[in-house]
């Protein structure tokens, strides 16, 4: 059964009103991927009445469909930042929308967070309190720069005139505030929480204030990047400090990390009565692309060390790997042979990054994220124990259980981390090739260029060149057409158009490819790629960034590798590097086509 969405669910369940209303951007899918239903999921596991407003009519009275609930109001943008699904690099409006039923771009409004907040308060008067949550809200949840307005905006929090905030994986303090205002106790107090005050807590950091953040001189972006080094330091469960920071007369007051669930709470996330579909409400309006993608795909962690500069992963879901229990992947694995839509295919098996389960420090679990250094860049630590054992393992039960025909890998994997293991790497790799390949692996380095690279915080070539030569001349002795699929970022601080032009040598030389998959940098808020963005400034470095900032010029970068398509020369794919036939030199041409599924959309 789905959470209820209208007057007539709350009817057949016998329910007057609701304790908890969440108002989301993206339509309702109920699935263990989608935000929103996980949070309605564990507060009605919990006993809380809960229901879901997808996508408001901003017009009329759509929002006053479920009544006013009693405890408060939970305001998401969906799983994308509003502005980031609505607009491209270059500012332009997109025409689809993956989370909307039919596919078009036409329900979500931009800053969808404070356009529903602002909503909510003109049709309720003196209602109870507003929380938001999800990506949107966790990326804005101080003073930060924003792209689209081309300035540094207020914490999201005051400019939604919202009560608090619940940032990052937020499961266990949502139950923590719902019980507290069940029972009228002070929220105040909860890890994972933001708040305005009048005054600064006295056992609080001090984030430089607003103001001297806000504006465009050299000192302002001097202090930006003061405010940003100590936030993103104070991002660990186990070592954060509260952070405070003013903004005109009040403070924005930001609570340390929830401590991250433990496998065991994980593993009940995860055990809900998703129903896998697109709620009845919006079935009539279209299909919603996403479902596609999410529905038969298990998630075996969350969070992510590779750290890469331009991702917020490492702000919302941590730094640290918390992994799910094989029992209970497989276990949902069971639950998709029951439903009457499985074909046998299992979407995904992964993460943030795949190969990243069942691979963690011990040092970073007991005493948090080092201060000084990161697990893989720029180089991998050696108090990373990399095994790729436990996934193997985990991969070999999936293909065992009767009625699964195919178990593929989709998320990305890091092909350092393969590399880097000495003991099961290449197995893994072989395994990888063998069974969990349709078609094309994707692989994202990202760029070829050192000082690109070390702006990005990625490996370089090298690592690169070696796992293709291991990949083709894997997928020849298996006598499988497969290819890699690379994945490129286009116009990142410290690029210029000479960079993409050796890399367009690069891809042509080396990988005897012409990638396609090609995205311009987007600066999102609350990473480091957006910091140089903003302050042109290297910030481990302290020198001087190149960021291009013209959009035609942004765009005349990736037109480098996805303009007019050239000919290429004899023995050179454009889109894809094939695996060589038995005895052929890897790279040496492209083989007779092999199937090709549809990418999954990056997020």
């Amino acid at each position: 059964m789905f959470l209820p969405t209208t007057q007539q669910e709350l009817q057949e369940l016998g329910w007057d009103c609701l304790d908890i209303i969440l108002v989301s951007g993206d339509a309702y899918i109920d699935s263990p991927f989608i935000g929103t239903a996980v949070i309605g999921r564990v507060l009605a596991d919990a006993g809380f009445r809960v229901g879901i407003i997808a996508q408001p009519d901003l017009q009329g009275e759509d929002i006053c469909r479920l009544g006013e609930p009693k405890l408060f109001w939970g305001v998401s943008g969906g799983c994308v930042d509003s502005m980031v699904a609505n607009r491209t690099a270059s500012g332009k409006r997109r025409k689809q929308d993956d989370y909307t039923p039919g596919g078009k771009n036409s329900h979500r409004p931009d800053r969808a967070v404070l356009i529903y907040a602002n909503l909510i308060r003109s049709k309720f008067k003196n209602t109870c309190p507003l929380v938001l949550g999800g990506i949107e809200a966790s990326l804005r949840r101080i003073a930060h720069y924003d792209y689209w307005s081309n300035s540094v905006r207020r914490s999201i929090l005051l400019d939604a005139k919202a009560d608090f905030l619940l940032y990052g994986m937020a499961e266990r303090a949502v139950l923590e505030l719902a019980t507290c205002l069940q029972e009228g106790d002070d929220p105040r107090i909860l890890r994972g929480l933001c708040y305005p005050a009048p005054e600064r807590p006295a056992d609080s950091l001090k984030l430089p204030a607003f103001a001297e953040v806000s504006g465009s001189s050299p000192q302002a972006k001097k202090a930006f990047t003061r405010m940003f080094r100590r936030f993103y330091a104070n991002n660990d469960p186990i070592t954060a400090q509260p952070l405070a920071q003013l903004h005109g007369s009040r403070w924005l007051v930001q609570n340390p990390p929830q401590p991250h669930l433990s496998p065991e709470e994980l593993d009940h996330v995860h055990s809900l009565d998703y129903q896998l579909d697109l709620h009845p409400y919006h079935q009539q309006q279209g299909d919603v692309r996403a479902l596609e993608t999410i529905r038969f795909s298990l998630a075996t962690h969350r969070g992510c060390y590779g750290e890469c500069n331009f991702c917020a992963i490492a702000v919302h879901q941590g730094r640290t790997i918390v992994q799910r229990r094989r029992k209970s992947i497989i276990a949902e694995a069971r639950r998709f042979l029951k439903h009457p839509a499985f074909k046998g295919r299992i979407h995904d098996v992964g993460g943030p990054t795949a190969n990243m389960y069942g691979v963690e420090c011990r040092k970073k679990l007991n005493k948090g994220c080092c201060p000084d250094k990161r697990c893989l860049f720029p180089q991998k630590c050696q108090a990373l124990p990399i095994d790729h054992g436990e996934q193997l393992r985990l991969l070999e039960e999936l293909r065992q259980l009767k009625g699964v025909k195919q178990v593929v890998i989709s998320s990305g994997i890091r092909y350092d981390l393969i590399l880097a293991d000495q003991k099961n790497g290449l197995t893994y790799l072989r395994q990888v090739v063998r069974h969990h390949v349709s078609g094309q692996m994707k692989v994202a380095p990202e760029h070829c260029q050192d000082t690109v690279l070390a702006c990005m915080g990625k490996p370089g070539r090298a690592s690169l060149l070696r796992f293709r030569d291991l990949f083709n001349r894997m997928s020849a002795q298996e006598g499988l057409k497969q290819f890699l699929t690379y994945y490129i970022i286009a116009a990142h601080p410290g690029c210029r158009q000479q960079d993409m032009q050796a890399l367009k040598k690069f891809a042509l030389k080396e990988l005897q490819v012409l990638p396609r998959q090609v995205q311009i940098f987007t600066p999102t808020p609350s990473t480091w790629s957006t910091l140089m963005y903003w302050t042109g400034e290297n910030p481990f470095t302290g020198q001087p960034c190149f960021v291009e900032k013209d959009n035609q010029a942004r765009e005349r970068q990736k037109a480098v590798l996805t303009g007019p398509a050239q000919r290429p020369q004899k023995g050179q794919g454009q889109n894809r590097s094939f695996a060589p036939k038995k005895g052929q030199k890897a790279g040496a041409g492209p083989r007779k086509k092999g199937r090709v599924t549809p990418r999954k959309k990056r997020g």
